[in-house]
């Protein structure tokens, strides 16, 4: 049989699912050509964690005989799971040996609602351990940056956001507990969207640390974020509204002390805001009221919830760094520094931040500097890492304490290379307004979707 004269990697999700309906194209060729490059290429940036290959064959030839394919949103589409939620016939690793679950028997309701509008899950991607930190790495294989292999592709989604970055997916899952979905889009160049509280079933470990934690998407165009939130949240994929004359709260601050963001975040955000205003929207510098209380807060919650998922696990299988973090967690639990109370009253003042100054959206930097190093961060001390977590990725904690949606898409490239990205944020409700407003500036300054180099093609089988 003659090799095929095209490949269906590096096509975006809408691009497929609307040729798998018409029939230009089977779901099950789709996948096959994702597998191949997967097994060719997921070597140089170690993204999924365990690949389905004939499983996901044989779930692609179910989708392909499926009587309501032209209804289906995301009809053949491979998509990626982070390895946190349960995946039919997958053990679920959550970054770690010692958290590893049995064979799940059932899905996790976003992969079941993935399934169910017609994605295909070519595997799970990696995470660091229990999705503690924001660098992507194990004892046996450092998930690397396409952009640049020597980079981390950020954390906790870092294997997700590295595989949509190297097409080897055009859409990924992933979750965001605070920043791990938007911090990994920024390093990667991509799409990231952490919907609001309660806007996509969460359960993610024990308690959805607290409340933070939020399943997403990951993409390469605004377009498919949207397509992805609208199947994970139950919505119908209407087309986004073109977004009226909004009023931008501009804010470069950092909200932990001390840190600042570097030379190439405050190009990105300058830059996105001219973009802002050639549409037509004003802009004004407002900064939020970031507190040392509130840092504190969420310190203690993060912590806490680190500690719920380790609670019945062998500690003694944890990394030194883990364990410090669960210790911590702990003694925030019996001291009483984690309160239901503490969080309502963060997001009631935020609401009144975005209400009493007319602000319908705020813009910062994704990140204050440059992706670290890709290196061995599990092996090393729970202070080291904690530095270089919040030296540069500050700006998503305190949204997900406020339980408010937040979009990271990318604006250029930085002069290290990297990709420069910033963060959207709006209060409750306000998803289809962040990726209308931010589909506004794609439009205008499309952004390279993959990293440079990326997809690589695998041989075409024949």
């Amino acid at each position: 049989m003659p090799a095929r004269a095209t490949t269906w990697v590096g096509a975006t999700a809408k691009e497929i699912a609307r040729a798998v309906r018409r029939g230009d194209t089977s779901a099950t060729a789709v996948v096959a050509d994702h597998l191949d490059s997967i097994r060719a290429y997921d070597r140089i940036v170690g993204a999924f964690r365990e690949v389905r290959g004939g499983a996901a064959i044989a779930e692609a030839e179910i989708v392909d005989d499926q009587p309501d394919l032209a209804n289906l949103a995301l009809a053949g589409v491979p998509v990626a799971v982070k390895e946190n939620v349960p995946v039919a016939g997958l053990p679920t690793w959550s970054g770690s040996a010692a958290a590893r679950s049995p064979v799940a028997d059932r899905d996790h309701e976003v992969v079941r609602r993935l399934r169910g509008a017609g994605a295909v899950v070519v595997g799970v991607t990696r995470m660091p351990e229990l999705g503690i930190f924001a660098t992507t790495d194990d004892a046996g294989t450092i998930t690397r940056n396409p952009w640049r292999t020597d980079r981390t592709p950020g954390g906790s989604s870092g294997g997700s956001a590295a595989a949509v970055a190297a097409g080897l997916v055009p859409i990924a899952h992933g979750n965001d507990g605070l920043g791990s979905i938007r911090i990994p889009a920024a390093c990667c160049g991509i799409v990231g969207l952490k919907p609001g509280l309660g806007a996509v079933p969460a359960g993610i470990g024990s308690t959805d640390w607290y409340g933070l934690a939020e399943n997403g998407i990951l993409a390469t165009t605004v377009a498919d974020a949207h397509l992805g939130f609208s199947v994970l949240s139950g919505r119908t994929p209407h087309a986004l509204t073109e977004p009226a004359r909004l009023r931008i709260a501009v804010s470069a601050r950092s909200p932990v002390a001390g840190v600042f963001p570097d030379a190439g975040a405050r190009k990105g955000l300058s830059d996105a805001v001219r973009l802002l205003l050639a549409h037509g929207h004003g802009a004004v510098k407002a900064d939020p009221v970031y507190t040392p209380a509130l840092a504190t807060r969420v310190l203690a919650t993060w912590f806490a919830g680190a500690a719920t998922d380790a609670a019945e696990l062998d500690r003694s299988a944890l990394q030194p760094r883990t364990r410090r973090h669960v210790a911590l967690g702990e003694r925030a639990l019996e001291r009483g520094l984690v309160r239901a109370a503490d969080r309502a009253a963060w997001r009631e003042r935020c609401q009144h931040w975005f209400g009493d100054g007319g602000y319908d959206v705020l813009i910062t930097p994704a990140l204050a500097g440059p992706p670290p190093a890709a290196e061995r961060w599990s092996a090393r001390s729970w202070a080291a890492n904690m530095m270089v977590n919040t030296r540069y990725a500050p700006y998503a904690a305190p949204w997900n304490f406020a339980g408010f949606p937040g979009l990271v898409f990318p604006v250029g490239v930085r002069a290290d290379g990297l990709p420069a990205a910033v963060q959207l944020i709006g209060p409750p409700g306000a998803e289809p307004l962040l990726l209308a407003l931010a589909g506004q500036l794609e439009q205008a300054a499309p952004w390279r979707r993959n990293a440079p180099g990326w997809p690589r093609m695998a041989a075409r089988r024949r």
